[in-house]
Parts: structure tokens; sequence; C-alpha cells
């Protein structure tokens, strides 16, 4: 009886002892190791994996001000992304005031090293997405503070089901999104389905590229841009190619009935779904590495720098550096500093 006492107290304190432990890397959720990344991978650029699946390796940034741009929301850390998708925006905000608009507020692009996110997004992963507020740029550079702090501007009606406020929304706005879709890199254009439906009434110019632009949830207070892969990179994921045609079809009035905005309805008896996340497992194999890969000297060393001019990171070579040797443990019990989990802008189909 003493001994099998005996054997159970052990057995529980090892329990104990494995429950006290920190959860190895492979273990804990991959957003918590990528959010704490303050900068990209030194290496050669590549996107691994799919847009809500993946990383990024040598990402660059966009500088958090630009003739025609600013970024907003800079604690986040969410400016970063492939060097193609950053020297299509620095394009796009050129476009953009050419149209008649003041300038980007840019949203978030990706993490330093993609990956995913504390909050806010499933997507982003990869450095090829970016999100464009459909506020227009004030004509002053607007403090960090404010940056942070500056609220949504929807484009819907509140007191409407699923209907754009004419009082918001502009031909400008229309020309920025079809502006948006028209770049042959440019995939897909994600909006609200209020806005696809508002662009299927009123667009009078080439429909054939109404098609890019994809109805979503959310997307009333900003639009997204998310680019194909780029060309030869042989570890990103592409998506399926859009459907011919401009959208405005039976696959859009789907939006404007109950079945996507109805609560799922619970089984009877069915128990508490325990919280899934994703983990350096369930990502490619790749983004250990990029994971655990040294970091440069500075933000500026791997900051875009405009008007078509390359980064330093274009030129990072995989391996080396004082990092290389390091198991990903080490690397990550190193860093372990994670940015505060911000408020994002939440869908309101109804409003």
């Amino acid at each position: 009886m003493i001994s099998r006492l005996t054997t159970c107290l052990i057995a529980a304190g090892l329990a104990l002892t494995a429950l006290a432990q920190p959860l190895a890397a492979e273990e804990r959720p991959a957003k918590e190791l990528f959010g704490a990344k303050r900068l990209p991978a030194k290496m050669a650029t590549a996107s691994y994996g799919s847009y809500a699946k993946g990383c990024i390796a040598g990402a660059v940034a966009i500088p958090t001000d630009g003739p025609a741009w600013q970024a907003m929301r800079l604690s986040r850390n969410r400016r970063w992304g492939h060097p193609q998708m950053i020297a299509l925006l620095e394009e796009f905000s050129q476009d953009a005031q050419k149209l008649g608009w003041p300038g980007l507020l840019l949203g978030d692009i990706s993490q330093p090293r993609g990956g995913p996110m504390l909050s806010g997004h499933a997507s982003h992963q990869v450095g090829l997405d970016a999100d464009i507020w459909f506020t227009p740029m004030p004509d002053r550079r607007l403090s960090a503070q404010e940056r942070d702090e500056l609220p949504f501007t929807s484009m819907l009606d509140k007191s409407k089901f699923l209907t754009v406020d004419s009082r918001r929304w502009t031909s400008t706005h229309a020309r920025l999104v079809m502006k948006a879709a028209s770049y042959p890199q440019v995939e897909r254009v994600f909006v609200n389905p209020a806005i696809k439906r508002k662009l299927c009434d009123t667009w009078q110019g080439d429909r054939s590229l109404l098609g890019k632009v994809r109805p979503i949830y959310g997307h009333d207070e900003h639009f997204h841009i998310r680019i194909k892969c780029p060309e030869g990179a042989a570890g990103c994921k592409p998506q399926a190619k859009v459907a011919a045609g401009d959208g405005c079809d039976a696959s859009l009035d789907w939006w404007f009935t109950k079945e996507p905005w109805a609560k799922p309805k619970p089984k009877k008896d069915a128990k508490p779904v325990k919280p899934w996340y994703l983990t350096l497992a369930n990502l490619p194999k790749a983004c250990s590495a990029v994971l655990a890969g040294p970091s440069p000297a500075s933000e500026q060393e791997v900051t875009y720098q405009g008007n078509g001019g390359t980064s330093t990171a274009l030129a990072f070579s995989s391996g080396g550096g004082e990092s290389a040797g390091r198991t990903i443990e080490s690397v990550i019990a190193a860093d372990t500093a994670l940015p505060a989990i911000v408020p994002i802008p939440i869908p309101r189909p109804f409003q």
C-alpha cells in the first residue's frame, strides 16, 4: 500500500512539474511567436505558405510617411511586406492623387516576419496583403497618438441593412477601389458586400475589373488589396483564380439574404469547443527557419527606399549571422516582449 501511494505521489509530482514548465516553441500559439518579433528575418525575400497560413522572410517596411501616404496604427508594427507589395503601395498612392484623392492612410500589411497575428486578421501572413482606409489622408502629418486613436469611418448607412451611406461614399471612393483592381499583380480587392453592390449598380468604367472586387464580411471602413504570389516563388501557395465575369450575380445576391448573417445554432448537449490556435507545426517548415533567423541591425536598414529603389533586405542571403546555430527555443527566449493586443474594426453587417 505504501509503495503504491508513493508511486502515485511521484506521478502527480511529475505531472505538476510538467504543467509548470513553459510550453516549447512548437507547442505555443504561433501568433505569440511571430507577434513578438520586432524586426524581419535577415534572409532572402520569400513568402512561404498561403495568405492565411504562412510567413515571410526578408520583409521590408514602408516608411511611416511618404509623399502620398501615412501609415496608421504604428504601435501594431504591421507595416511590413514583400518588396513587391510595398512598391505597389507607393505606385498606388501616387495614382490615387491623380484621381483627386488626397493620399492613402495605410492600415495593416504584415508583421515583420508575417505569420499569424495576435489580433485582427486571419490573413496578412505572407506580406502580400494590405489594408487601405476609406478615410482620405489629411493635409497635415498626424502624430503617433492620432494614428493610433483616429476612429475609422464606415461607408455604410447605420439605419439600413447593407446600404452604402450616400453622404460619405463618393465617385472618388469608387475610382480609388477600381484603380486598385486595375494593377495586373492585384488578384483581389476585398470590400463590404454593400460596397460591391454599389459598384455593380453605378460603375461606368471597365466592368471586367469588377470581378476582382470581392464581397466579404466587415471591410466597410477599409478595403483590402491582395497581390498574387511573386513569379518563381515556389514556397508561396496561390489562391484559385477569380471566376470570370463581374461578380454582380447570384453570388453577390446571397450576401443580402439572412444566411450569411445568421448565428450558428448550438447543437443539443454539445460540449464547449476548446480554443485552437495555429502552431509552428501547422505552418510551412520554412517558417521555423524564418522565426529563428537573425535580425537586421535596425529598422532603418530594412525600410523601403521609395521611387522604385530597393532595400538592403533584397540582398539578404539565408544562413549565417549570429543566430544561425541557435535553437528556435533560445531565439524566442531572448525575445519575449509581446505587443499589446490592439482593438480592431469589427464587422458591422447591419449598419
